[in-house]
């Protein structure tokens, strides 16, 4: 049996589980609580947990941030919200400099189970301080767990194992998927430490994330009708990346496309490439292709801003190229 659920919703409940289940556990962040957040994530639980459980703060990421640090380091388990991306470069000290690097430094003495959610991704005509792709700096950096839920069951069960992890895990929630409807089945599993084969194929492996992959699965209806039999792999644990998933998939399917929203230099998409060539070189029939966001700012203009985006044209394309 299953349901039909919205992405958000989906975040929502998880939410209200993870509070209802433990009083260790608080959400806080700008907007979180009076206004319901601001993609309506957090929509209702102010009235059902109260201002203790659910904190709205002060605009000042690297402050609220500090003090999630601080709570995880205290023995609580806190959500920090981050209403964008782009504004969490503003937390950087305390994310890299801090909750990344205190197992470490302190011989394994601390933890900071810290969970941090922000949105991420364009496409909805906000502009570029609200629109960039940061999750491949993130998943460059050891002593945190980067996640990306693309589906409604990952946006529904990822957040409880989020939770449970001893050290920080930063969950990017593509701002474009939030309307997103789909069936929510009674029992699924759902790990955060593997990535996940949505389509099964023979002749090309589509390995993607995010807001990217649904459009990776439109593109594999697409090349269907050319005879084209495309695997997608979605991504989804971006830091450590599933290298044996990859890898087998590689190998089956002998060509290999990578979709990343980000920029193409230094991407998340070039370090995938590289660990392909160092691990699979010699089980390809043809290079590995990427399709990036291109190297500018995300624009505002409506038809400048897709032009800028991996779409699904861009992604048939490079497939097709691989056969050429």
């Amino acid at each position: 049996m299953s349901r039909k659920l919205s992405y958000r919703d989906a975040l929502r409940e998880s939410l209200r589980e993870v509070i209802a289940s433990d009083p260790r556990v608080f959400l806080m962040g700008e907007d979180v609580g009076r206004y319901g957040g601001s993609y309506a994530v957090s929509k209702g639980l102010l009235g059902e947990f109260g201002p203790e459980r659910i904190r709205d703060t002060p605009l000042s990421e690297l402050g609220f941030t500090g003090a999630g640090i601080g709570a995880a380091l205290g023995g609580m388990r806190p959500i920090v919200e981050v209403m964008t991306v782009n504004f969490s470069l503003l937390a950087l000290d305390q994310i890299v400099n801090t909750a990344a690097l205190y197992r470490h430094m302190s011989g394994g003495q601390f933890s900071v189970p810290l969970v941090i959610r922000m949105a991420t991704g364009a496409g909805r005509q906000v502009a570029a301080q609200h629109s960039h792709s940061f999750e491949g700096w993130y998943a460059g950096i050891p002593g945190i767990k980067v996640l990306a839920p693309a589906t409604i069951e990952d946006a529904r069960h990822m957040l409880a194992p989020a939770l449970a992890d001893p050290d920080p895990v930063l969950i990017f929630e593509h701002a474009g998927l939030y309307n997103m409807e789909g069936e929510l089945p009674d029992s699924c599993e759902v790990d955060i430490s593997s990535a996940k084969v949505r389509r099964e194929g023979k002749d090309v492996v589509i390995l993607a994330y995010g807001g990217s992959l649904p459009k990776a699965l439109q593109a594999v209806e697409t090349l269907a009708t050319d005879g084209i039999a495309a695997e997608v792999i979605d991504l989804r644990v971006l830091r450590p990346l599933d290298d044996a998933t990859i890898m087998a998939s590689v190998a089956k399917c002998r060509r290999a496309v990578i979709v990343d929203e980000g920029w193409r230099s230094v991407s998340l998409a070039a370090e995938i490439m590289s660990r392909i060539m160092e691990q699979a070189f010699y089980e390809l029939d043809a290079p590995v292709a990427r399709v990036c966001s291109e190297e500018v700012p995300i624009p505002y203009a409506k038809h400048m801003e897709e032009a800028a985006l991996p779409q699904t044209g861009k992604i048939v394309a490079a497939v097709k190229g691989l056969f050429a």
